[in-house]
């Protein structure tokens, strides 16, 4: 029998079909554990195109419906438990700040000020930062790999190597970086793969290999806070563009920028999983962004650090893997959050600014360590750290779901949140009039650390935003702490519609 085709225009065909069958979903005409229509059967129920048919379905898994089954299709999982509203879309047209506004004042202090505060607190309950604890870590497995280098190489720790030996690039990580990178459409040499310690000395590289002080760089709204302050450090105004809590940066808003602001030198984006929102830039996206900043002679650096946490079934693109010929993409991956966080380990290819990033890496901080970058070459990819990886985005999702529904229970009535297709966190809408840094300070006066959306960007329109982290187990003091955050926020947004 031939469906009738959704008729709200507004939306694109494959989310108007998604948004049916997510409706049967919430009725029970589509139980958990049922197997969805086969992509042909869906091309035939809705006389669609297999693009359209398979987007829907992807759509579907994104928004966590869905779980695939290699080789068998897809099945409707769990219910997410959230009843909120998705993240509201911003005007995605217009640049957050004008030019003579664009830079950022003091937000270092800011930030320093907030983080300072939450470490003098007595913290019982810390859902501010997202860093995966310990626990969901395979460090037996880690532990034998680095007891094997160290048996393997027994003066590793107490050889240093030639500061003129590969730049302080161990040949095996390098080695290992370009193959990896090649599996994602990356074309890079071995010899062009420098090594870092974590992300964020890449992108503070990047930055000052293609800017100097006043120029302008374009970032996400909101962004990362550690960003922000290597922004400020380097003496660069920042010039905030809206994105999308589905598909990030937008390319319009982007466009005007670098039509009305000729200082404009660099754009840094996280694509996959953008921090803190949890966006996925579709590919059409990815290749107009590089095929933008090529036009117009930026360096587009590209922070590649949630690439891992996806859950798809498909192969993600990165952006480098749109830059054939030019060199305008800047790649910047570490593995800190997906593999270990005491390594802090990453690498970097600085496409046609790759010299100059050597020669500040080598000014700044000679080399990076090498037993990390020996642990991640042999760790990475391996079929210990996949079944790993898979354990640990598990987790993930089933305690960004479990927050998700904490929020949702106790929370305000108009809170809103979108759950990304993985990740670490949530971005948390409520009410206008609703004050993050009042809850932060409140709640830090109960044990309860959370990140209020004033770390987030200069722009001052997030304050009635916060990031919750997602990376402890949904115990009963979790559920304690969401719900006093949630009577704070209920008895706050109370006193200020009292006047």
């Amino acid at each position: 029998m031939l469906l009738p085709l959704p008729t709200d225009v507004s939306l694109p065909l494959y989310q108007r079909i998604a948004a049916d069958y997510a409706r049967a979903m919430a009725i029970g005409a589509l139980q958990v554990g049922e197997r969805m229509p086969s992509v042909r059967e869906v091309m035939r129920r809705h006389q669609v195109s297999l693009s359209t048919a398979l987007q829907m379905l992807r759509h579907l898994e994104a928004a966590g419906h869905l779980e695939a089954r290699q080789r068998v299709g897809y099945f409707v999982r769990h219910a997410q438990g959230s009843a909120l509203a998705p993240n509201s879309e911003p005007d995605l047209s217009q640049p957050v700040q004008g030019s003579d506004q664009a830079h950022f004042v003091g937000i270092n202090e800011h930030i320093s000020l907030l983080l300072e505060q939450g470490r003098q607190a007595d913290v019982h309950t810390d859902i501010g930062g997202c860093t995966p604890p310990a626990g969901l870590f395979d460090h037996h497995y880690l532990n034998k790999v680095v007891a094997k280098l160290l048996r393997e190489q027994p003066t590793l720790l107490v050889q240093g190597r030639s500061l003129l030996a590969n730049q302080g690039n161990h040949p095996d990580f390098q080695q290992a970086m370009a193959r990896r990178a090649l599996a994602s459409g990356i074309r890079v040499a071995p010899a062009d793969v420098l090594a870092t310690t974590g992300n964020s000395e890449a992108v503070a590289l990047a930055l000052a290999a293609v800017a100097s002080p006043g120029d302008l760089v374009a970032v996400e709204s909101p962004t990362y806070y550690g960003l922000l302050q290597v922004v400020e450090s380097l003496q660069l105004q920042t010039l905030e563009i809206p994105c999308s809590p589905r598909t990030g940066m937008s390319i319009e808003a982007l466009e005007l920028a670098f039509q009305t602001q000729p200082r404009l030198k660099a754009v840094v984006v996280v694509p996959e999983l953008q921090m803190p929102l949890g966006a996925r830039m579709p590919d059409a996206h990815k290749a107009r962004l590089v095929a933008l900043c090529t036009a117009h002679g930026a360096a587009l650096i590209e922070d590649d650090s949630y690439g891992l946490f996806v859950e798809t079934e498909q192969p993600v693109k990165p952006l480098k893997a749109w830059d054939n010929a030019s060199g305008h993409v800047i790649y910047c991956q570490a593995f800190n959050k997906s593999l270990a966080p005491g390594l802090r380990q990453g690498w970097m290819n600085g496409g046609r600014w790759h010299g100059r990033v050597q020669m500040l890496k080598f000014a700044q901080s000679r080399n990076t360590q090498t037993l990390g970058q020996l642990v991640v070459a042999e760790v990475l990819g391996s079929a210990v750290h996949q079944r790993s990886l898979a354990k640990l985005k598990q987790q993930l999702r089933d305690q960004r779901e479990g927050m998700a529904r904490l929020v949702a229970r106790f929370f305000p009535l108009g809170t809103r949140l979108s759950l990304p297709p993985g990740g670490l966190c949530l971005w948390v809408e409520l009410p206008d009039g609703f004050s993050s840094a009042a809850l932060f300070a409140e709640a830090l006066a109960q044990g309860i650390r959370i990140a209020p959306g004033s770390m987030f960007s200069n722009s001052g329109r997030y304050e009635h935003c916060l990031r919750l982290a997602c990376t402890h187990p949904v115990s009963p003091a979790m559920e304690q702490a969401c719900r006093t955050l949630g009577a704070m926020a209920c008895r706050q947004l109370g006193q200020a519609a009292r006047g």
